[in-house]
C-alpha cells in the first residue's frame, strides 16, 4: 500500500474527526488571517463544484434512472423536504429574530436538502446512503426550483427588491449543470477506456479531502464577517438545535408512512434533517451589503449541525429498528 493510499484510507475511515477538525482550522484561520476571507470567498465556488463533481461521479446514470423508478424512497425523500421541512419551519418562523437578513439566511439554509456529506453520516448509521447518492440530482433540482416560492411565501413580494433571480441561475449551472454533465463524460469515458477508469477511480478517492477543504474554507472566509452581529447570529442557533431534535422524530414518521426498511428510514431522517449549507451559501454570498449578514447565518448552522449529526449516528439507529428487511411499520 502506497503512503497516498493510505493516507486516503486514513482519512475515510476517520471522516467525522477531519470534519470537524477542518471547522475548527477554519474557524483559527478566520480569525488570525481575516484580510484572508474576501480571497477565500472567491474560492468556495470552485472548490464546492469540484465536490459536487465527486459526488455525481459516484452516481452511474443507469443508477440515476433506476433511483427514480425507487417509488416509496424517493417520494418519501420529497415529502420529508418538501412538505414536512417547510410546515416545520413555518412553526419557527414567528419566533425567529426580526432582523430580515437573519431570517433569510435561516430561511435559505433551513428550506434546501443536503446533497453532499448527508450521504456520509447517513451511510456510518447503516442508512440507504446509494438510494440517497442516487437521488441527490433530483433533490438539487428540486430546491432549486421551489427554494424561490418557498422564500416569496415566508418573506412576500418585498424579497423580490433584494434578492436577483440571477445568482439562483448561476448556482444551477455551475453547481448542478456543469459537474453533473462532467460527472457524466467522465463515466462514459471510464466505460470506453483505461485510463478513463483510472481517472474516475482517483477521482473518487478525493471525496473526504474535498469536503475538508470545503468547509475550512467556507468557515474562514465568513468568520472574519462576524463581527457586531455575533449576537444576533447566536440567536438563531438555539432554533438549529431544535430544528435537528423535531426533524429526527419527523422523518421517522415519514419513514413508517411509507413503510420503508429500516435503512432506507434512515436515510429519509438524515436527508430531512440536514441542510444544503453548503451550495445556498454562494446564493447568500450574492445578497446586496444590507443582508450580508445571512451568510454567516447560513455558515454557523454548518456548525451546528456536524456536531448534530455526530449524535445522530450514535441515536438515530436506537430510535428507529434494528436493520432488518421488515418495513418500519412492522416491526416494533
Amino acid at each position: 500500500m502506497s503512503q497516498s493510499s493510505g493516507l486516503v484510507e486514513a482519512m475515510e475511515r476517520h471522516q467525522v474527526a477531519v470534519y470537524i477538525g477542518a471547522l475548527a482550522a477554519g474557524g483559527l484561520v478566520g480569525w488570525a488571517a481575516p484580510a484572508a476571507g474576501p480571497g477565500l470567498e472567491h474560492a468556495i465556488n470552485p472548490v464546492l463544484a469540484a465536490l459536487l463533481y465527486v459526488t455525481f461521479l459516484q452516481v452511474p446514470a443507469a443508477d440515476l434512472l433506476r433511483s427514480l423508478r425507487a417509488g416509496r424512497f424517493l417520494t418519501a425523500a420529497l415529502v420529508v423536504n418538501f412538505v414536512v421541512v417547510p410546515l416545520v419551519v413555518a412553526a419557527m418562523f414567528p419566533f425567529l429574530p426580526a432582523d430580515q437578513a437573519v431570517r433569510l439566511g435561516v430561511l435559505l439554509v433551513l428550506l434546501a436538502p443536503c446533497v453532499d456529506y448527508v450521504i456520509v453520516f447517513s451511510g456510518l448509521a447503516g442508512g440507504s446512503s446509494q438510494r440517497l447518492l442516487a437521488a441527490t440530482p433530483l433533490l438539487l433540482l428540486a430546491q432549486m426550483i421551489l427554494l424561490p416560492a418557498l422564500l416569496f411565501l415566508f418573506m412576500g413580494s418585498g424579497l423580490a427588491d433584494v434578492v436577483e433571480a440571477g445568482p439562483f441561475l448561476e448556482a444551477f449551472l455551475v453547481l448542478i449543470v456543469i459537474p453533473l454533465a462532467l460527472a457524466w463524460l467522465t463515466q462514459g469515458w471510464a466505460a470506453r477506456r483505461a485510463a478513463g477508469q483510472k481517472v474516475a477511480d482517483a477521482m473518487g478517492t478525493t471525496m473526504v479531502p474535498l469536503m475538508a477543504a470545503t468547509l475550512l474554507t467556507v468557515v474562514a472566509s465568513q468568520v472574519p464577517k462576524l463581527g457586531d452581529s455575533l449576537a444576533d447570529v447566536a440567536r438563531v442557533v438555539p432554533f438549529y438545535v431544535l430544528f435537528l431534535l423535531v426533524m429526527a422524530f419527523a422523518g421517522l414518521a415519514v419513514a413508517r408512512v411509507f413503510r420503508l426498511t429500516a435503512p432506507d428510514g434512515w436515510a429519509i431522517v438524515f436527508t430531512g434533517a440536514t441542510r444544503n449549507s453548503l451550495v445556498v451559501l454562494p446564493l447568500a454570498l450574492a445578497l446586496p451589503d444590507v443582508l450580508a449578514v445571512a451568510a454567516v447565518v447560513v455558515v454557523t448552522q454548518t456548525l451546528v449541525e456536524v456536531i448534530g449529526m455526530v449524535v445522530y449516528v450514535r441515536a438515530i439507529p436506537r430510535l428507529l429498528p434494528a436493520p432488518g428487511t421488515r418495513s418500519l411499520a412492522g416491526q416494533r
